[in-house]
């Protein structure tokens, strides 16, 4: 297409050149001028230097015309949805203006490393400083996020260490944004606030990297709604609920109606799209993520509800959420609307494929009574909150891994903006961070917010408090990084070397070594846990540090490691955080892991070419073992 237009250009040029009354480049008509100057081949140095050249030329390439703003989209295609179509704007300003936020934002990002390394992984790592640092620069917000978006899909095996940085503070950057649309969404009155509106918004703050939308939500949701709508057609041609347009408020009075209505709904959300509960991964925190429910059709009942709900809505047709104990539920009135009494009321199951229950039935679902209270229906804040405080329960139940402690921290900021002054999440949330070694400052401040709200937790706070502080005063007389060289005397017997991809010769995993011990350095508990004395080396030999391609992190014994035959790229999300670029067959380590380990890159450059020259045919070609069962979860060190 480039090519086209430049041949184009170049022949109405031709000929307007061969005019004899037209001599000059300066004569040309300003479209074509422009229509020139936008050929891809130009970049903006070039537009720079022709806008030098005279005042005609500097004219055609002023700040406002086509030709800059070309040069602004053709270079940044993703800021284009940030401007009307036609829109006049200062383009060489914007220009300016992102290109100057490029580079600070690339430079506060390449500095991270050197002032956060850590060599042992810091599970829930916040990075507080350098995301005030961003938020300090006062540059447009979708100008940040799209420097790090180019980052992020730069080469996917180069500057490793630089994506892993870039995509967390895109993380936190997109979470401060969801937050404080949550604090705007909670300041509307109550009847204006929307269920399904607020469970997106636990979902974009859960998930801030996929690209989850309200409009985009609604979308999906209103096909569905034309599918019961034409099932609604089939038995009922004249039903009003078939009038109601998108965005229309319509509510249908007669009950009879309101019956054929739910039918469809079930018809088609239940036996056409085959809609179910999770019952066989209930605790899978996918299944209260709208966006989540909706790709996988399945949920939790909280979930299931919100949808159910949201489309009987558009449908004409009103029912309440229910804050049923162990079981939420919808409540759809057959009496009066309004009517307080709980027998006036279906209650309807969206977990149980839309079954409609009495108010005794229900009790059947959690084996006891409840009080008339549990029948009442709630505000979509309580919602929220019932939704919000199901993520924590299964960030509580998770196995002290990254993926759970990110779950657990998420789910108390939004617990926390929805209900602030709740003391026992607070104070969870005070002892969460402190167990990571997370946030000192912002431990104090929740700390001094909980002694404000509750002084009877002083003893608690108070042990808190001056943990917090040794911790700060540590961070600032930081210990000096232990240096380990191959070429020490202790370390004689260390074969292996940090960047090497190996293979797990018992449990078949795959891997990249990011550090190495002399000896096993863990406790004695440890060592009898993981039957250590059972190896032929026992505790007495080399133990590695290894990223593990299912994402957890092990310690392996020397003798049960070997070179992997076949290299390949470890999908591991700390991988940045010690290796600058995959090499084909091994892992360069960043400035920092070369800084520890300054004499293993020659070592492991040398296994490579070794390993490389042993596998080429006609050197002694060995063939490569099957692949052991990757998803084996024995011990560590065996």
């Amino acid at each position: 297409m480039a090519t086209s237009a430049v041949a184009e250009g170049q022949q109405s040029l031709n000929g307007i050149i061969s005019d004899p009354q037209s001599k000059n480049l300066t004569d040309l008509p300003t479209e074509l001028l422009e229509h020139i100057l936008c050929f891809p081949v130009l970049k903006n140095v070039d537009i720079c230097n022709v806008s030098c050249c005279c005042k005609r030329l500097h004219d055609v390439c002023h700040e406002r015309g086509k030709v800059w703003g070309h040069q602004y989209k053709l270079r940044w295609p993703r800021l284009q949805r940030f401007y009307r179509q036609n829109e006049c704007c200062d383009w060489l300003r914007e220009y300016k203006t992102r290109h100057r936020v490029g580079i600070q934002i690339r430079r506060t990002v390449e500095s991270i490393s050197k002032r956060f390394f850590t060599e042992v992984p810091c599970v829930g790592q916040v990075l507080g400083d350098s995301f005030a640092e961003i938020e300090s620069l006062g540059m447009p917000e979708h100008f940040c996020e799209d420097e790090l978006l180019f980052i992020l899909n730069s080469d996917k095996s180069k500057s490793l260490t630089l994506k892993y940085y870039a995509k967390k503070i895109l993380y936190f950057l997109r979470q401060q944004n969801i937050l404080r649309s949550l604090k705007t969404f909670l300041e509307q009155p109550a009847e204006q606030q929307s269920a399904l509106e607020g469970a997106i918004l636990v979902d974009q703050y859960c998930n801030p990297l996929a690209e989850v939308t309200l409009s985009s939500v609604s979308a999906q949701l209103d096909e569905i709604a034309e599918k019961v709508k034409k099932m609604l057609k089939i038995k009922n041609s004249s039903h009003p609920s078939l009038r109601i347009a998108q965005g229309d408020c319509f509510v249908v009075e007669d009950f009879e109606l309101q019956r054929q209505v739910v039918c469809a709904l079930n018809s088609v959300l239940y036996e056409q799209l085959q809609y179910k509960g999770n019952e066989s991964d209930y605790y899978n925190p996918l299944n209260s993520y709208i966006h989540q429910v909706l790709l996988r059709r399945t949920g939790i009942p909280i979930s299931l509800s919100v949808l159910y709900m949201t489309l009987a809505h558009k449908l004409g047709v009103q029912v309440e959420p229910v804050n049923f104990p162990n079981h939420f539920l919808l409540r759809w009135c057959q009496k009066q609307r309004g009517s307080e009494d709980i027998y006036d009321y279906v209650y309807i199951d969206a977990f149980g494929k839309g079954k409609q229950l009495t108010a005794k039935e229900c009790e059947y679902l959690i084996g006891h009574q409840v009080t008339a209270d549990y029948y009442s229906a709630i505000s979509t804040t309580e919602v929220l909150l019932r939704m919000v405080g199901n993520l924590l329960n299964i960030g509580k139940r998770g196995e002290g891994n990254e993926k759970s402690y990110q779950l657990l921290r998420d789910s108390l900021d939004l617990y926390l903006t929805i209900n602030p002054d709740n003391v026992q999440y607070l104070l969870l949330q005070a002892r969460l961070y402190f167990h990571l070694g997370i946030w000192p400052e912002k431990v104090l401040d929740i700390l001094q917010h909980i002694q404000a709200l509750d002084p009877s937790q002083h003893g608690a706070v108070g042990y808190l408090v001056q943990h917090t502080l040794e911790h700060i005063q540590h961070k600032k007389h930081p210990a000096t990084p232990e240096v380990k060289k191959r070429s020490a005397a202790e370390h004689v017997e260390v074969q292996y070397s940090v960047g090497l991809i190996m293979k797990h010769k018992r449990s078949g995993y795959n891997c990249v070594i990011y550090g190495w011990d002399p000896k096993c350095t863990m406790s004695q508990e440890w060592i009898t846990t993981m039957r250590v004395h059972q190896l032929s080396s026992g505790a007495n030999q080399p133990f590695y540090n290894v990223l593990v391609q299912d994402g957890t992190c092990r310690y392996a014994a020397q003798e049960n490691l070997e070179p992997h035959s076949a290299p390949l790229e470890i999908g591991h999300p700390e991988v940045g955080r010690y290796f600058s670029e995959f090499a084909n067959d091994h892992y360069f380590a960043n400035e920092e892991l070369q800084t520890r380990y300054p004499e293993d890159i020659v070592e492991t450059l040398a296994t490579v070419q070794d390993l490389y020259h042993r596998l080429t045919p006609g050197s002694g070609t060995q063939d490569q073992a099957p692949a052991a069962d990757q998803n084996n979860q024995q011990a560590m060190a065996m």
